[in-house]
Formats: C-alpha cells, sequence, structure tokens
C-alpha cells in the first residue's frame, strides 16, 4: 500500500509538474505574441500622437512617419589643429516613441510614450594619421517643443574618447567623460537656455519658429569638446533670412550659418561654421563647411546586409 501510494504520489507531482510547465510556456508565447504585436505597431512611429500634434501639416505626417529615415551625406571641410581637413558628414532624422521619464528610445508603444524628430549628425575626417568620429544626437518633441528632452555627444580618435550628456528634466543635467585631466568625470546642473543642438531639428519641424534676435544659447557639444569650452550658456545673437539661419557668438569669435530648402520638409542644403582653429600662437581663424552630395529615404535599420553597402555608393560615402 506504501508503494501504490506513493506511485500515486509521484504520478500527481508529475501531472502537476507538466501542467505548471505547460501554463508557464502559454504565458510565454503569449508575450512573445504581444511583445511582435506591439513592436509591429511600433513601427508606425506613433503616427497617431503624431497626426494629432500636426492636424494643419499632413504634408508632415506623410513625409515623417512613412517608415523611413531621411538620410543626407555631406562633403566636409573640417577646421581642425590650424588646417582644414576633407570628410564626410551624415544628417540622419527619424521620428520616434520616446521614454520622457528614463529618457530613452521606447519598446514598445503606451499612452507615456511622445513624439519625437532624432537627429543623428556624424562627421568623420583625419588628423594626419589618425581618424576622427564625432557624433551628436538630438531628441527634440514634435509637439510642446520648447527645448530638447535629450542630447548626447561622444568623439573618438587615437588619443582616447569623450561622452556628454545633457537630459531636460527640472533642470539641464549634464554628465561628461574625458581622457582629459581637468575635464574628467563631471555631473553638474545648468538652467535651461536655447541648445544649439537642438535648433537643427527645430528647424526641420518649422524655420519660421527658430528664435532670433539677442538671446543666450549653449553651444552645440561638439564645439564645447573639441575647443574645451565650457558647457554653459553665451551671449549669442541670430539671425533668420534668405534661407539661412545664422548665429554669432562674440565672446567666443564664432559664428555658425545653416542653409536649408526654404520648402517643406526644409532639408538642410549646407552650413558653415568660422572659428579660431588650433591652440596658442598657430591657432587661425578658419571656416569649417559642409555641402550636401546626396539625400534618400529608407528604413536604414532593415538595410543591414552586405548588398545593401550599394546604398552607401548612392550616398557617396565610399
Amino acid at each position: 500500500m506504501d508503494t501504490l501510494y506513493k506511485l500515486i504520489k509521484d504520478v500527481k507531482a508529475q501531472i502537476l509538474f507538466w501542467l505548471f510547465a505547460g501554463i508557464i510556456l502559454l504565458i510565454t508565447s503569449c508575450k512573445e505574441q504581444n511583445k511582435q504585436k506591439d513592436l509591429a505597431i511600433y513601427t508606425n512611429l506613433d503616427k497617431e500622437k503624431a497626426i494629432e500634434a500636426f492636424k494643419k501639416s499632413p504634408e508632415f505626417n506623410a513625409y515623417w512617419y512613412a517608415g523611413e529615415a531621411e538620410i543626407s551625406s555631406y562633403k566636409l571641410e573640417q577646421a581642425r589643429y590650424g588646417e582644414i581637413r576633407e570628410g564626410k558628414a551624415v544628417l540622419i532624422y527619424v521620428t520616434e516613441d520616446f521614454l520622457p521619464e528614463i529618457q530613452v528610445k521606447a519598446d514598445y508603444q503606451n499612452a507615456k510614450n511622445i513624439a519625437v524628430l532624432k537627429l543623428n549628425a556624424t562627421k568623420h575626417f583625419n588628423t594626419g594619421v589618425y581618424p576622427y568620429t564625432i557624433m551628436q544626437s538630438t531628441f527634440y518633441p514634435v509637439s510642446n517643443n520648447k527645448h530638447a528632452i535629450k542630447v548626447s555627444s561622444s568623439m573618438q580618435e587615437w588619443c582616447g574618447h569623450v561622452y556628454t550628456q545633457l537630459n531636460n528634466r527640472k533642470q539641464f543635467e549634464v554628465m561628461s567623460h574625458s581622457y582629459f585631466e581637468g575635464e574628467a568625470d563631471q555631473n553638474f546642473k545648468l538652467d535651461k537656455a536655447i541648445l544649439e543642438n537642438e535648433l537643427w531639428t527645430k528647424l526641420r519641424i518649422d524655420p519660421k519658429s527658430l528664435p532670433t534676435g539677442s538671446l543666450k544659447i549653449i553651444p552645440s557639444l561638439e564645439y564645447s569638446r573639441l575647443k574645451h569650452k565650457t558647457i554653459k550658456p553665451y551671449p549669442a545673437r541670430a539671425t533668420l533670412g534668405n534661407n539661412t539661419y545664422t548665429i554669432n557668438y562674440p565672446e567666443l569669435n564664432r559664428t555658425l550659418s545653416i542653409t536649408f530648402n526654404p520648402e517643406f520638409p526644409y532639408d538642410i542644403e549646407a552650413w558653415k561654421e568660422t572659428f579660431k582653429s588650433g591652440f596658442g600662437p598657430n591657432s587661425k581663424t578658419l571656416t569649417t563647411r559642409a555641402t550636401k552630395l546626396k539625400t534618400i529615404k529608407t528604413p536604414y535599420w532593415q538595410k543591414n546586409s552586405n548588398k545593401d553597402e550599394i546604398l552607401r555608393e548612392t550616398l557617396q560615402l565610399d
């Protein structure tokens, strides 16, 4: 009897085990299906929110919510160490869902997400034997867009690499890391001010909304790191005319001009940046220039096979 009882007990345990395992498998399968469903919805890039925000601009929705990114390549003449270096620049604009609290791209669509126009701006050029790679990312809300939610910048070259991130919360929260002793690891806050980085996305939404006149502007994170300038607002004067937006920083002896298409989608045709390049007695005032080569629209995140490298030829990046 004891043996029979033990056998029955073991059978019940096995049945309960497999029943429990089946339930777990079913739940996991449902979650995966829901995840795939959410991802499919997410690829629409929160179109409903965008349409709500831009009811008066159906062309905005048709262009920016087609499930593609806009990629523009530029011939780059970059001032560095008192000389002009040839290279390439790329501006990648794409709309996506963003989580405003933790300030990262959302994996799934939910009611707390907000729609942003993201700009990833890259530069590649050589200084003698060693290369520079620069990337800046700006996440700018397509509605209620007073300031970018987040801006980050990274720079790599053979001496080392640096990274800076600005988060828009009650104040601007800045985190910066560098291999230079005086800039090593920093965390500080700034009162909110116009960000030069955000103006490149603000322009694409509505050039007429660009701020003009005497202003306080925080220069691009790229400029601040290349010139080892304190990240803070500087006095500036901005003007808009002849399809060109110009910012002059008297204290920095620097001028940035962005030339764009006056018609939607207000694509950027060229830019130039004049400042003193180099350090000490060898420094001189030079002008960085970027001139458009090609613009394409594509879901580049899906173009990751060897056969897709032909798109780099189209963009004249090889």
